[in-house]
């Protein structure tokens, strides 16, 4: 009974067979959505081995239960107690790797329009041997000479691929809102029930950017610091409240008639995020009250035992890392694509309301199936690509830069740690900032578009 698995297990590893799980009870997986999880998992296995390399916990731990920790290190070069293989020295050669891995596909891939050539077939399996190659990517970037200036050019790199992959996540978002709202719009037509949906999510999203504003107004400020604080949380909330009432105003209800508040509540409830991350991010700040130093404007919970940091820096991370996986992923789609304009999607759109909007975009029915005793794969792609392989490729290797540089702190990495990964840095706090006002003019954009490019829209 396990052979037939075992040998399609084996093909999908060193073959160019879609990959499966070796469970018959999973349900069936579409061959471009195993790849792409594929792909997601080698990405964040290099992500999680790049944190562990920030962790001093870690490194404590190893130096007291490995035997002869120190002697082992000196034969694999690695230094003492191992320092080359730790901190962000170490971050930027692994993300090197992985970039270089990514990379290396996005280019190969360039204009495969076909699953049935050699190279989509690369792209698709030999999962062990791109492993391999992978592993040995990540390793020889630990053999690079002159470190220091490969580290000062490394790092400028990283910063401008992180800021771009970051614009991806932020037209993405707004993609999301404006696609959220269409789809379930489309069900008001045959079942009113989803115009009571839509209200009892616009209100939930409002509630919690409202609920958002008193809290940071709260916790976040003091009447004698904090300045920054209350001046960017006021501006940060006149401008959700701006593009809701631009959102319903009657001009822009006349040229998309379905803009309504649903994307205004998405966009705020985000940005209020950001800006208390931004807040979360920037140095503490500490005032004299009744003749004691004391630290203002800071998290409540954060503010006293190790356990309460160690819960909001691990949901923190857990937040950042969704983000940029569901960003990966998500951006190849064909809608995402064509909002990104990589892909032009011809075809007129047809919307069917359901909860799930975010996931098939395709809903065609593929009947060619392989069928062994391990998990069936739908063959979708024998007449076309489903996404643009080259780049998907591309958008990890932007993410490779932006995981490098968020797990660093950015510019701020001297003697950063992991488990102070939300701790202050004003380059995180700027960038924050920013990525609040970048996301509200984006959507103003989608907003005003119609209005500056009429015929575009018109045809």
């Amino acid at each position: 009974m396990c052979t037939p698995c075992c040998v399609s297990q084996l093909a999908c590893c060193c073959g160019s067979a879609a990959c499966s799980c070796c469970c018959n009870c999973c349900p069936k997986i579409k061959q471009s959505t195993g790849t792409r999880i594929m792909y997601a998992l080698y990405f964040l296995l290099v992500t999680v081995i790049c944190v562990i390399m920030m962790s001093p916990t870690v490194e404590d731990m190893m130096k007291d239960n490995i035997p002869f920790y120190n002697e082992l290190c000196e034969k694999m070069n690695a230094g003492e107690n191992c320092k080359t293989l730790v901190g962000y020295s170490a971050v930027y050669k692994m993300c090197f790797g992985m970039a270089c891995f990514f990379f290396f596909f996005s280019v190969f891939t360039l204009r495969i329009n076909s699953s049935t050539g050699c190279r989509a077939a690369i792209h698709n399996g030999f999962w062990l041997l791109k492993f391999i190659l992978l592993a040995g990517c990540c390793t020889g970037a630990f053999f690079i000479p002159q470190e220091k200036i490969f580290l000062e050019v490394w790092r400028y790199i990283g910063a401008a691929g992180g800021a771009i992959f970051l614009l991806i996540q932020l037209m993405l978002l707004v993609e999301f809102a404006h696609r959220w709202n269409t789809n379930w719009s489309s069900g008001v037509e045959y079942n009113r029930l989803w115009y009571a949906a839509l209200a009892f999510v616009t209100l939930i999203l409002f509630s919690i950017a409202v609920g958002a504003v008193v809290f940071m107004g709260l916790y976040y400020t003091h009447p004698k610091a904090c300045f920054l604080n209350k001046i960017f949380l006021g501006i940060n909330g006149s401008l959700c409240l701006i593009v809701s009432l631009l959102a319903i105003s009657p001009y822009i209800q006349k040229l998309q008639p379905r803009s309504g508040l649903l994307q205004p509540g998405v966009i705020s409830v985000y940005v209020m995020y950001l800006t208390f991350s931004a807040f979360s991010s920037k140095p503490k700040e500490v005032v004299e009250v009744d003749g004691m130093n004391q630290t203002v404007c800071v998290f409540p919970f954060n503010s006293g035992s190790e356990s309460d940091k160690q819960i909001v820096t691990g949901l923190g991370a857990v937040i950042l890392f969704a983000c940029i996986i569901y960003s990966c992923l998500t951006s190849t789609t064909k809608r995402s694509s064509a909002a990104l304009r990589v892909y032009r999607n011809s075809e007129p759109e047809t919307e069917r309301a359901r909860c799930c909007f975010c996931f098939g975009d395709d809903t065609e029915d593929y009947e060619e199936e392989k069928t062994t005793s391990g998990q069936s794969v739908v063959y979708d792609e024998h007449e076309r690509t489903i996404y643009c392989y080259s780049f998907f490729h591309f958008v990890f290797f932007l993410g490779s830069l932006y995981v490098m540089m968020s797990i660093t702190n950015w510019f701020h990495y001297d003697d950063h740690k992991i488990e102070k990964l939300l701790d202050g840095s004003w380059s995180v706090f700027w960038l924050k900032v920013v990525s609040c006002w970048v996301c509200l003019f984006l959507y103003i954009m989608t907003l005003l578009a119609p209005m500056m490019c009429p015929k575009r829209f018109e045809a």
